[in-house]
């Protein structure tokens, strides 16, 4: 059994980023499934090692780590045989964790502000600026991709881990518009051609979207 154990639940797209990132460092890991519509992240054992009750949860031995921008970035620091994935020099470090905290404050946020209300509180009615929300954020990240094929450039980072798997799951909410937005369609086929990509992200997300899409209404 391996030392390494993430809990989540596949419908979650920074669970999935961090699934992406295992696979794309090649360790082995245990993944725990852990139903949040029945309450099993308040449970006292997830609490006692999550007090904030978020997935994903990262135990390394004994070491807790919770949010995915934070694992992902500790798994490379600590496994991988290079810095490829999340560089060391600073400038290109910093243009990662810009795409990061883009997608935790951004594009995950346009996401989760319209899906939360509707997972906890079956809120369907949506406002229409939460959904321009979600376009704004499909065209900075169309924006930051340019002429390259990744999000900083030309190399797979995390950030293109954390970003694809919340962007994949846009869908629930506003169809990607690929006349508008090729680069992004250009980019998720990229992705796409991923090791264990259609277990590791597009089946939670298909789930994902079909659970919201045709749920919601924009007013």
């Amino acid at each position: 059994m391996s030392d390494i154990v993430l809990y989540g639940m596949d419908i979650s797209p920074p669970v999935r980023a961090c699934l992406l990132t295992l696979r794309a460092l090649g360790l082995a890991f245990e993944y725990k499934e852990v139903n949040l519509f029945a309450g099993e992240h308040r449970s006292p054992e997830f609490l006692q090692k999550n007090p904030q009750h978020t997935v994903p949860l990262l135990d390394d031995g004994g070491a807790l780590i919770w949010d995915s921008h934070a694992i992902v970035c500790y798994l490379v620091d600590k496994y991988a045989k290079t810095d490829e994935l999340y560089p060391k020099d600073l400038v290109k470090r910093a243009q990662v964790n810009q795409r990061l905290y883009f997608d935790a404050s951004i594009l995950f946020m346009a996401l989760r502000n319209i899906s939360v209300p509707y997972f906890l509180h079956n809120v369907s009615l949506v406002p229409k600026e939460k959904v321009n929300n979600v376009s704004e954020a499909y065209g900075h990240l169309e924006t930051f991709l340019g002429e390259s094929p990744y999000v900083t450039g030309d190399t797979l980072t995390v950030a293109d881990l954390c970003c694809a798997a919340t962007a994949a799951s846009l869908a629930a909410v506003l169809d990607l518009d690929t006349v508008k937005y090729p680069k992004i369609a250009a980019w998720l086929e990229r992705i796409s051609k991923l090791p264990h990509y259609t277990e590791d992200n597009l089946r939670g997300a298909n789930k994902y979207i079909g659970m919201l899409k045709g749920s919601l209404t924009i007013v």
